[in-house]
């Protein structure tokens, strides 16, 4: 079977520019033997950008371009000229991407809108150049600032479709034809298990003009979170619903009991996922008579509003689209459900066929251009320069009074 295009799960390697070294100069002219410290500072490193592009739907780009360098800055140069900032990396994602550390699981960012930008990494400093520590019993600094590193880390990018509506049910619960037949969407339909091998979202028409965005993922098995069937992987899309829609068909052997199942497989994934506002639906409910409809919903759960409905006939979809909206449009059960994709990723949410990409790790590995500079002997160019140890670097820094490590963030 080919690769499918929507990727909604992605490793990859990251790391921002390192800023630019302080320049170390003294300034030359004719007649003007002495000229005085005239070294400029370093430029920043580039940044690593995230932004959002609604005309994306897919990590797709990503998986075939794992890692993402940002521009290191330049040096500074004579005449306190600075040195040029490294170029910035921006990296556009869809709507909905969670941003992770691979290594740790944290959270670190979310990208909800289009074209907001979330600086993931920031590039380093550039370092001051000799004249910033120049003073009055330090006429002739010959040490300068280095430039900060860049920052090196693995990132995991998670797709979490935005909808307002997930529908929940075992395969071939009738979830597709559902969505088939109360919007445009167009998802495969067979009489087979786990047809729906990817989410697909449709935009349901109400009343008035208005709408809402119902999600459907492949069918969930008893044993999911045991990775049985396609797992709980899909899961992750329906954490930002406002509603849940489970569907389980009329010719269930026990109704109550696949309902139980379903809850169970959410609660495994994420507890949190019971606190959200659920709906039960029959399908295939255009076999049933009145009769067989008044003793079923005696036996259904009282806590949760259940409809019986017909994607084939249309019968209760009218019914089904009130309710719907009501949940999804009610105050109260938006603000009593916490935002729980921002939760951290652990081994149960991550994949392993992505996290079974291994980076080389630099982390002992020394920049040549990152030196802590000193000159002992000054000459015509002002750069007889060696490499010291940041404990000589100290030392030097002592000769000047005056001396203040940067501390402020320069953009």
């Amino acid at each position: 079977m080919p690769e499918s295009n929507f990727i909604d799960y992605v490793k990859i390697q990251c790391r921002s520019g390192k800023g630019g070294a302080g320049s170390l100069h003294f300034h030359r002219a004719k007649y003007v033997p002495k000229g005085g410290p005239d070294g400029g500072d370093g430029g920043r490193g580039g940044h690593i950008i995230l932004r959002g592009d609604r005309h994306m739907w897919t990590l797709l780009p990503l998986k075939f371009k794992r890692h993402i360098f940002a521009g290191d800055g330049q040096r500074g140069s004579e005449n306190r000229s600075s040195g040029c900032d490294g170029e910035d990396i921006v990296i556009n994602v869809p709507c909905g991407t969670v941003v992770y550390d691979a290594d740790t699981g944290q959270y670190l960012a979310e990208v909800r809108d289009d074209g907001q930008q979330v600086k993931l990494l920031r590039g380093g400093r550039g370092g001051l150049g000799n004249w910033h520590f120049k003073s009055a019993t330090n006429r002739t600094p010959r040490y300068a600032q280095p430039g900060e590193p860049g920052i090196e880390k693995n990132i995991v990018l998670e797709l979490k479709l935005l909808a307002d509506v997930g529908l929940v049910g075992f395969p071939n619960a009738g979830k597709s034809t559902l969505l088939s037949s109360v919007s445009a969407a167009r998802p495969k339909i067979a009489d087979y298990p786990f047809t729906t091998m990817e989410p697909q979202l449709g935009i349901v028409e109400y009343r008035d003009g208005r709408s809402f965005v119902m999600a459907d993922i492949p069918g969930i098995i008893e044993g999911a979170s045991e990775r049985r069937g396609l797992g709980l992987r899909f899961l992750r899309h329906i954490e930002r619903n406002a509603v849940l829609l489970f569907m389980v068909p009329a010719d269930a052997d026990d109704i109550t009991e696949q309902y139980n199942i379903l809850l169970r497989e959410l609660q495994h994934f994420n507890p949190q996922l019971i606190d959200k506002h659920r709906v039960l639906a029959i399908s295939k409910s255009d076999m049933l008579d009145d009769e067989l409809m008044q003793a079923l919903s005696e036996t259904l759960p009282a806590d949760v509003p259940h409809v019986f409905i017909s994607a084939v006939t249309g019968q209760g979809l009218t019914e089904l689209k009130d309710m719907l909206w009501r949940a999804v449009t009610d105050d109260a059960n938006r603000l009593a459900t916490p935002d729980i994709a921002t939760r951290d990723l652990d081994e149960s949410h991550r994949d392993p066929q992505e996290d079974a990409f291994i980076f080389a790790n630099n982390a002992d590995y020394v920049d040549p251009e990152y030196r802590y500079y000193f000159a002992d002997e000054y000459e015509d160019e002002g750069e007889d320069l060696r490499t010291i140890s940041p404990e000589a670097w100290n030392e030097a820094a002592a000769m000047d009074d005056n001396f203040v490590p940067d501390t402020d963030d320069k953009d």
